[in-house]
């Protein structure tokens, strides 16, 4: 339901657009490519909120949580893991919520997202390959865990599960969200029965198996409660912070909030959003107690794995062994296949947005697939389970100062100060490179903690860094924002998002794109390039190289309106 745009002539001067034109085959393929440098169109968002918040809730049958639960006690005692992760997941919770509001709102990816709030266009750059390593780190985590599966099960060597575990993932997520929807809701009732088992197990058949596990130090830590070992088992559930952004990949394509009923709109949002750490922080403390329950029979080391734990579990009823370990490597295999499925999709989406800023170029999601897995793989020969808590609590001293920023833009500047605009800009035409409110704040925050992590201001601050992180990009976000003025948010005022921020309708309208001869939603649209002299795709915009400057130039900054650009009236589009 949408007029046709008035093109103007590309200005031959212009150096031809190749780029586009070279990996068009790939890029174009809207069913495998899943807008993964773009604004989710409205035309493709058909999933019901229930849907796209049952998706987004099957990634979190992960296992990691499993482990990290329980090496958080092994290391430092039930009573103090209990209290951390509860403390974490509060955080992450509280955390998640605007992020997740937003995305869905505005039907845009993590790093979408993160160049509006704050960081500017290359800016993200950076916080892409955060989020990519959040992506491999925990894709091979979960590959570990498949391949101790399978390794337990078959008796196959642990190189030959990583390598089946990464290659299976790859014909699932080929078809992005189309395949992984269908996939996620098919395979959750099985996974609930399975997650729930076994504890029901242990309390029928061992009731007293969970009698002293508060009192449990683990190895080496203690029985009682401590402020340090509190914090450092924060500091590792932290880490897991970055999975709002797998929830938004998902949340991205909610139905338009004005068009759909508020309670449904808002429930789906939440549960699949934050919501995600309320089964999260579940699946920790059962680690944590299963971990207790086993590691007499197997040991501290083994009793962090989750195929042991639930071997050990469902053995507490089915005392054939054979038949448990059956029970307990579907389990590992089907929890492990649902979460890396998503690990690997929103990898690609994340290594598709870095590389096609750095390089201007774009062969499509599914090359960056390939080398996100790749990277993975490489992670798992080096036995990185063996370093899980290093890794996990360093990584969440840079994660949390990441979110940390957003949020406060989100919450602070857009909603209380009202120095950043209202809508979430994204395309290059209308950003700056830089964005130093919440780029400055997140460097400021992630090299405070971690000089803090290793040991720089003592040891009670040395196992809260993760929390110094969040404090000093709350803080600083603010205050860069008002000592700038609110002026690197926007490089040109981008009328087309005010008139659709006034009246919702307008974005299901297209324009056509002057370079590729396709039509764009009205969102996902520049409304007058200077460089090719005519409105273009966000898309177009981001695969043409050595235009920025032109775009902001003070000459040009014009602005538009509905009915040079062709455009229907809201009434006559509703």
């Amino acid at each position: 339901m949408s007029s046709t745009a008035s093109s103007a002539p590309v200005d031959p001067a212009a150096p031809p657009p190749t780029r586009w034109t070279r990996f068009q085959a790939w890029a174009a393929k809207d069913n495998i490519e899943d807008y993964s440098l773009r604004y989710a169109p409205k035309s493709f968002r058909r999933w019901s909120p229930m849907a796209c918040s049952i998706a987004a809730l099957g990634g979190i049958a992960y296992l990691a949580d499993y482990s990290i639960g329980a090496s958080i006690a092994v290391t430092h005692g039930a009573a103090s893991a209990v209290i951390a992760i509860l403390v974490a997941a509060v955080t992450i919770f509280l955390t998640g919520i605007p992020i997740a509001y937003y995305a869905a709102k505005y039907n845009l990816d993590m790093d979408l997202l993160t160049r509006g709030a704050g960081f500017g266009y290359f800016g993200s750059t950076l916080t892409s390959v955060i989020y990519a390593s959040f992506c491999f780190i925990f894709f091979a985590l979960e590959g570990a865990i498949m391949a101790q599966a399978m390794h337990l099960a078959f008796h196959l060597p642990l190189v030959f599960g990583y390598l089946i575990g990464s290659l299976i993932i790859i014909p699932l997520v080929l078809y992005g969200m189309s395949a992984l929807a269908k996939f996620q809701v098919w395979t959750q009732p099985l996974w609930l029965i399975l997650f729930a088992a076994p504890l029901v197990m242990i309390a029928i058949s061992d009731p007293h198996g969970f009698e002293g596990f508060l009192s449990w130090a683990g190895n080496g830590g203690s029985d009682r409660i401590s402020a340090i070992a509190v914090g450092s088992g924060a500091g590792v559930a932290l880490s897991l912070i970055a999975q709002i952004g797998e929830q938004v990949d998902y949340l991205r394509f909610m139905p338009e909030k004005s068009e759909t009923p508020p309670l449904r709109w808002w429930a789906a949002v939440l549960s699949a959003g934050p919501g995600w750490v309320i089964l999260g922080a579940a699946k920790q403390l059962c680690g944590a107690f299963l971990a207790f329950y086993i590691a007499g029979q197997v040991g501290f080391t083994r009793a962090t794995e989750p195929v042991e734990m639930f071997l050990g579990s469902y053995g507490s009823m089915i005392h054939n062994h054979a038949a448990a370990l059956s029970v307990a490597t579907v389990m590992v295999l089907l929890s492990q296949i649902k979460i890396n499925v998503t690990n690997a999709y929103s990898g690609s989406l994340s290594w598709s947005n870095f590389f096609s800023r750095v390089l201007h170029i774009h062969p499509g999601r599914v090359v960056w697939l390939v080398l996100h897995i790749g990277i993975a793989l490489t992670l798992m020969l080096a036995n990185m389970f063996t370093v899980l808590n290093t890794i996990l609590g360093f990584y969440s001293n840079v994660a949390i100062a990441w979110i940390g920023a957003i949020v406060a833009d989100l919450v602070i500047n857009k909603g209380l100060l009202k120095i950043s605009p209202p809508y979430i800009e994204f395309k290059r035409a209308y950003l700056y490179p830089i964005n130093p409110v919440g780029f400055g704040s997140m460097l400021a925050g992630s090299a405070v903690s971690i000089a803090a992590y290793f040991g720089a201001f003592g040891a009670f601050l040395e196992a809260w860094s993760p929390y110094l992180a969040l404090t000093i990009a709350l803080v600083l976000t603010p205050l860069i924002a008002l000592a700038t003025g609110g002026k690197y948010y926007l490089a040109r005022p981008n009328p087309l998002r005010e008139e659709i921020e006034k009246e919702p309708l307008w974005a299901g309208q297209t324009l056509l794109d002057v370079v590729d001869g396709k039509r764009y939603e009205l969102p996902d649209m520049v409304h007058d390039c200077p460089f090719h002299g005519g409105p273009i795709s966000s898309l177009t915009c981001t695969l043409t190289k050595n235009c920025h400057e032109q775009c902001q130039s003070a000459a040009y900054r014009d602005t538009t309106d509905a009915e040079r650009l062709g455009l229907q009236q809201p009434s006559v589009v509703g």
